[in-house]
């Protein structure tokens, strides 16, 4: 049975994804260190799955442990990476740590397994920055990014095309995709920040439950239909599920190249106010929100043509605005219950 490696596998998307993982019939192994987790969330892995999850605690950054750990675990058959950090306004204040921390985690991996594996890369749509045509598809241009986070996933992807070049026994799966935000339908695993959340729908749920104040909504005056920025959100689970459809694909060689991107999200753009307005739909809840300046990084609107993963990866997202921000509040309700 084929064994995933899967670094961030405590964390939002990672835990997620090893839910997914189980049910498509892999083994798996998880290493993270909780800098953006929960050591508590390998319980609740364990009771989705009914399976106690292969843990390691390991800095990626720290090379010869990276060394250690995959000659120690050679059953290894592929891996998927998201050990990043990935707040884009904590990134244009603190640049030097997203670029160590990101940077070197992936080189360490690469370097351990001699560039021979299959690898699932978990990029950004930040790497497109503001395209010229929307929906963008992976054949638009990379253009300057706007933070330094959207920086290291294009120089990351530079690494990682590169590299296939030259090492005709590495394959690699980059997955552009856009804002996940959601939960497992157990309400189990959910995202959960470290501080003051950097992205919309946590702070909205956030908010909602009392935690925290206001919503601020950065920059009304974009061009767009109601003035607020404009992104393409993704359910968690659809986004796991692709993660797993990137390795199977890997696995089978069909690919006519060894380094592929594909766009992951739905097609379709929702605006700050939209997400604001669906959550109160969708559960009930008033929400209290301001207007603020534009926030520094963020681009006005970007959406994906994801016609690429529908026809090679056989996947697309099935889940709607709704399910995103009922699963995402009953994760929220869950916490306030059960707090980590």
């Amino acid at each position: 049975m084929a064994k995933i490696l899967v670094t961030g596998g405590t964390g939002f998307i990672g835990s997620h994804t090893v839910v997914e993982l189980y049910a498509a019939g892999y083994d798996v192994i998880i290493v993270d260190d909780f800098s953006n987790s929960n050591p508590k969330i390998l319980n609740q892995l364990e009771t989705i799955t009914g399976k106690k999850p292969e843990f390691v605690e390991l800095d990626l950054c720290d090379e010869a442990k990276v060394k250690d750990f995959v000659a120690s675990n050679t059953d290894i058959t592929g891996v998927i990476h998201f050990a990043a950090f990935k707040a884009v306004g904590e990134s244009v204040q603190q640049p030097l740590k997203y670029y160590r921390n990101n940077f070197y985690s992936l080189l360490n991996l690469l370097f351990a397994f001699n560039s021979k594996i299959d690898f699932v890369f978990s990029s950004s749509c930040t790497v497109y920055g503001q395209p010229d045509q929307l929906p963008v598809t992976e054949a638009a241009p990379v253009k300057r990014a706007e933070s330094p986070y959207g920086n290291t996933k294009q120089i990351a992807e530079e690494m990682l095309s590169e590299a296939c070049a030259v090492s005709p026994e590495l394959f690699v799966t980059s997955l552009r995709y856009f804002n996940p935000v959601g939960a497992h339908e157990s309400a189990l695993i959910g995202e959960l920040p470290i501080g003051v959340p950097q992205n919309l729908v946590p702070f909205i749920t956030q908010s909602a439950i009392g935690k925290r104040g206001p919503i601020t909504v950065y920059g009304n005056d974009y061009n767009t239909p109601d003035g607020s920025a404009i992104r393409d959100y993704i359910h968690v689970v659809d986004l796991a599920k692709a993660h797993v459809a990137a390795i199977k694909r890997l696995e089978s060689k069909v690919a006519s190249a060894n380094y592929e991107v594909f766009n992951l999200g739905t097609g379709k753009g929702s605006s700050v106010l939209e997400i604001i307005h669906a959550f109160e739909e969708s559960t009930g809840e008033k929400l209290n929100y301001q207007i603020g300046p534009r926030r520094e990084g963020d681009i006005e609107q970007v959406y994906g043509d994801v016609t690429k993963a529908a026809n090679e990866l056989g996947w697309k997202a099935e889940l709607g605005i709704q399910e995103m921000m009922r699963s995402a509040w009953n994760w929220e309700k869950y916490l306030k219950d059960n707090p980590f």
